[in-house]
């Protein structure tokens, strides 16, 4: 376990490569007996300080919920991270240059709530506190390197968690669908990079049902005192593999009948 300045000290240094665009070391390496509950309490400590500067809450973000991506880390578990309001961008906009260190995105489906879920839920109860779920991109962002330059070591899930789950911002598609109105194991997207396919996926990819990852992150938060609350905006889990997007990238995800979404990086 951190102590709680080993825990302030290791939000104020991802805060700060937030604002520089220049990344701090592994936290993995400078506490090697970092746990799962102290990644979360550096996010949570992250958390204060931008709520503190006047940032609001949004939303969540379910990550790792694909057994490759688990697999490629080591982990049998997703990670969650939140979505704050200046994350969200509209369909089609275009990123400022610098804003992000090192974007990539994910495509998902985006789950907006309608009452609150806390605790121990089921599948029902997230269908019934949904208000409507919608095409999205996740702009994935890295304040932390993803491999350190001298001993090789890539970053661990707990640095993944420490960096609010790499999240970075949300591009949500004007399509709205009532939560039953299509099987969403089987709700998938074509994504173009620069007019190339460069994946392809389905919700299935998502714990085999994306309502199970809104499931898992209710009773995961209620075991840190937090619920997702009405309006609120949850990213289910990616059903691809994350694309690189160097400046100059343009992003169109066709999810055929259920929508599309685009963004381009500047």
């Amino acid at each position: 376990m951190l102590s709680a300045s080993e825990i302030e000290q290791a939000a104020a240094d991802l805060l700060a490569a937030e604002a520089t665009g220049k990344q701090c070391g592994l936290l993995s390496l400078r506490h090697p007996g970092i746990t799962l509950d102290d990644a979360y309490a550096i996010q949570s400590a992250q958390m204060a300080q931008k709520l503190a500067q006047g940032r609001r809450i949004i939303g969540w973000k379910i990550g790792l919920t694909s057994k490759v991506m688990q697999e490629a880390l080591g982990i049998d578990t997703p990670d969650s991270g939140v979505i704050y309001d200046d994350m969200d961008f509209a369909d089609g906009a275009a990123v400022p240059a610098g804003r992000f260190i090192q974007p990539r995105i994910e495509t998902e489906i985006a789950f907006v709530m309608k009452a609150p879920l806390e605790g121990d839920v089921t599948r029902e109860d997230v269908l019934a506190a949904t208000d409507y779920v919608v095409p999205a991109i996740e702009i994935l962002d890295t304040r932390i390197l993803r491999t350190d330059p001298v001993t090789k070591q890539p970053r661990k899930i707990f640095d993944t968690v420490s960096d609010n789950a790499a999240n970075g911002g949300i591009v949500l598609g004007p399509q709205r669908h009532a939560p039953g109105a299509f099987d969403l194991r089987w709700v998938g997207a074509i994504v173009r990079k620069n007019d190339e396919v460069v994946a392809t996926g389905l919700g299935a990819a998502v714990l085999d049902d994306p309502v199970m990852g809104i499931v898992w992150l209710a009773r995961r938060m209620g075991q840190y005192g937090q619920r997702i609350e009405a309006g609120q905006v949850v990213l289910a889990g990616s059903f691809i593999g994350p694309v690189e997007c160097p400046a100059g990238t343009r992003i169109a995800a066709d999810y055929g009948p259920f929508g599309a979404v685009s963004v381009s990086f500047s």
